[in-house]
């Protein structure tokens, strides 16, 4: 909390909390409109093949079904017209799977029909009756086997600089592979659209997605239509995690229904449908070597990935890239391929592709620090860099020292044993484990409306979403500080297409980005006022601008202390009603453009395995970020504790089951698929350095959402390391359990299976 003179600019509280507590905010699929139908989709019962006659009589007769889409009778979409030259002008061919469209099947679960009715519950009931006949083909849906096979591997990139593999001519080095399975956002909320129609070439829906403006352009490009005539609506969204910074097929589904039945239909996605056709974490496997000299200096680090798309769709992500920069090292080289399955496409997941290959890296270092019998902190000191070494820029901040220092002093490092398994308490193994996380700090383009009315009440307008990280309080707050007014008469609006253009939220880019245009709109509007006030109160008149402030709701003289007035006086008094103004603040300048810029974090964990089953329980956390100002203390915490959370399942949990003889996910619910319960989260500490990034933008601020997930999972199975092992009497140089498959088991440390 802040003040000044007594009163209270900002409070630490999600402004947006209240409604969303007492159910007054409202998601997509809240949302009701007259003569609303409602659509369910029928998927397929085989991975791979064409459907030979789909029957649709009985679904027909069902009691309220209004229509069963399907390929042959689906009206034409410009979108879906693969040939540029038939296409109108501005329509932009579909990306990926195009919905409905024709008769080819290309993963299991693969929407084959959609069946509109009058409530939910009758076209729930029809779908069990639209029967497929099937030409199946054979597939593969099996990564560790399919991506033996060269032939298989589509190249996507490599790179070099100094000499390839040359950690294997270092004094001290390791090579190993690592495995992580495929990863499911699963957020609270299910994918849902509205869509209505308000005339031939004018649509309005609602809809879960990270990004307004980025859907309102998908959709106007798959149905040619002016983007103005289009709007999304997304005033809230229950958490996503990157998968809604795409489209998927509920959207085009939903307008094609809406349009051929002339009037609005709501399409809400189920559970399992969760799993299939909004994206994932792809499945990959990873060897990494890294070398050092007796000091500890690396001299070589070689990090190869396959990750696996879709048949259909080629998906990519920077797994290997973080190897290139996180650590002063001359001689680096990459490659990186894809492998294609029959399965839908992956997306985007909370850290993508750097939590892939942090993971690797990390653990990499960690078990080169044993080998040097280096502590693994001393270790990543001795190869610390203010200077991207990929492209020679210096970074526009960096503290990971400070978090070094601040975790291991939190987390009772000096405990830590040095030979693994030699630390008992209450009968658990206990071990401790520290890795890094990277992730890019970016700052974009955005607009921002600002309205400030003669009753002193604030106003700000953004298209962007919020899917959890609290956008909307961190906007506020910095306007607040901004105009030095309490935050109780700013309000932010978002969620909206019609309103000025924001980034998608995604990337970490959402505070740098928006929140510089928010700050840009303040100072604007002070100046304007400052203008206002010179020209229409005598006693500021003749004075310069830069002799005046703006603050605790009032104009003021730097010199006379007696000249001063309310913002809500000097409006009146120049008989304005508002002051409606609209800013935008544009990407990086060419002064921050001489940095690279980034946001660290350093995880620690303290945990316990049972030497009897296996069984893992973490008891601590301390988890530091360098993430520039921040804004909003409690939301910038929450995003942290998130990270944690899902930290925490991909090392210890999640991991989504293909039965490989048919191509089904055999894992499509909660009760299959494990996320963390409240029980397994222990007590957590959050640490910010704290320190505003005076080369990325005006306010100082950098991202975080992706810090917190990144390298959180090494720090598990490097404290798993360290936990296990014979006794020190047993065996002086015990060596712990390395795992290097995600998710660690009791089955993957020794342990028989307890089924």
């Amino acid at each position: 909390m802040k003040s000044n003179n007594n009163t209270i600019f900002w409070e630490d509280e999600r402004v947006d909390g209240a409604d969303k507590v007492n159910g007054k905010a409202k998601y997509a699929a809240e949302h009701n409109l007259p003569n609303m139908a409602y659509a369910v989709f029928v998927t397929s019962t085989i991975a791979k093949g064409s459907i030979k006659n789909l029957d649709t009589s009985k679904a027909l007769a069902m009691p309220g079904v209004l229509d069963v889409i399907y390929y042959a009778n689906c009206p034409s979409v410009p979108g879906y017209i693969s040939n540029a030259a038939e296409r109108p002008k501005n329509a932009i061919e579909w990306r990926g799977h195009k919905v409905l469209h024709d008769n080819k099947v290309r993963f299991f679960g693969q929407p084959i029909a959609l069946v509109v009715a009058d409530s939910f519950e009758n076209a729930n009931a029809a779908i069990r009756f639209v029967k497929a006949e099937y030409a199946p083909e054979s597939f593969e849906t099996n990564f560790d086997k399919a991506r033996l096979d060269p032939a298989n591997l589509k190249a996507t990139s490599s790179y070099k600089r100094g000499t390839e593999k040359k950690f294997k001519e270092a004094f001290a080095f390791v090579e190993s592979e690592f495995n992580i399975p495929v990863e499911v956002h699963n957020a609270m909320e299910l994918f849902a659209t509205i869509a209505h129609w308000e005339g031939e070439d004018k649509v309005t829906l609602y809809d879960k997605t990270q990004g307004p403006k980025s859907t309102q352009f998908t959709v106007s490009r798959t149905f040619g239509i002016p983007d103005k005539n289009v709007r999304v609506i997304a005033e809230n969204v229950g958490g996503a995690f990157g998968s809604g910074l795409r489209s998927w097929a509920n959207v085009p589904a939903a307008c094609i229904a809406a349009k051929k039945l002339n009037r609005p239909v709501k399409l809400v996605l189920t559970r399992p449908q969760m799993f299939s056709l909004v994206g994932y974490r792809p499945q990959s496997w990873q060897k990494v070597g890294i070398g050092a000299d007796a000091a500890g200096n690396f001299t070589g680090i070689s990090h190869e990935a396959i990750s696996n798309t879709s048949r259909y769709e080629d998906f990519r992500e920077g797994i290997v890239d973080v190897s290139k920069f996180l650590y002063a090292c001359e001689n680096v080289d990459t490659k990186y391929n894809l492998l294609p399955l029959d399965v839908s496409t992956p997306v985007w997941m909370r850290g993508p592709g750097e939590a892939t290959g942090c993971f690797a890296l990390e653990s990499a270092i960690d078990e080169l620090s044993y080998k040097l019998k280096m502590d693994p902190i001393e270790l990543r000191l001795k190869n610390y860099t203010t200077i991207n070494p990929e492209n020679k820029l210096p970074f526009s901040d960096i503290n990971l020292k400070d978090c070094y220092a601040y975790g291991k002093n939190k987390i009772g490092w000096k405990n830590r044993p040095t030979v693994p398994g030699a630390l008992k308490e209450n009968g658990w193994l206990i071990g401790y484990g520290m890795a890094v996380g990277i992730f890019g700090a970016g700052k974009g383009s955005a607009s921002v409306r600002i309205v400030l009315s003669n009753d002193g009440k604030l106003l700000l307008e953004c298209g962007v979403s919020d899917m959890g990280p609290g956008t909307t309080t961190s906007m506020t707050i910095l306007a607040s500080e901004a105009m030095q007014m309490p935050i109780q008469k700013i309000k932010f609006k978002l969620g909206d297409s019609d309103l000025p253009p924001g980034p998608s939220q995604g990337g970490s880019g959402t505070t740098s980005t928006v929140g510089s245009a928010v700050d840009l709109a303040c100072k604007t509007l002070q100046q304007k006022l400052k203008e206002i006030a010179i020209k229409s109160v005598p006693v500021f008149a003749g004075m310069n601008a830069e002799a005046l402030d703006v603050k605790n709701e009032m104009v003021i003289s730097k010199t006379d202390t007696n000249a001063k007035m309310a913002i809500v006086d000097v409006l009146k008094l120049a008989n304005q009603d508002k002051i409606d103004l609209t800013i935008t603040s544009n990407g990086k300048t060419a002064a921050q453009l001489k940095f690279t810029s980034n946001s660290f974090s350093a995880h620690f964990v303290k945990l316990g395995v049972n030497p009897k089953d296996g069984t893992i329980k973490i008891l601590q956390v301390v988890t530091t970020g360098d993430a520039g100002k921040i804004i909003s203390p409690k939301t910038a915490r929450s995003q942290m504790l998130g990270g944690v959370v899902g930290g925490i399942g991909m090392a210890l949990s999640e991991k989504l089951e293909i039965d490989h003889k048919t191509g089904q996910i055999i894992n499509a619910s909660f009760g299959g698929y494990h996320v963390p319960l409240h029980s397994h989260i222990p007590p957590t500490d959050v640490w910010f350095v704290n320190k505003p990034d005076p080369n990325i933008n005006d306010i100082g601020a950098k991202g975080i959402g992706e810090i917190a997930l990144i390298g959180f999972a090494a720090a598990i199975t490097n404290a798993v390391y360290n936990a296990t092992g014979k006794r020190v009497r047993d065996l002086p140089n015990a060596t712990g359990k390395r795992v290097r498959d995600l998710p660690i088991t009791p089955e993957k440390l020794g342990f028989k299976s307890k089924v």
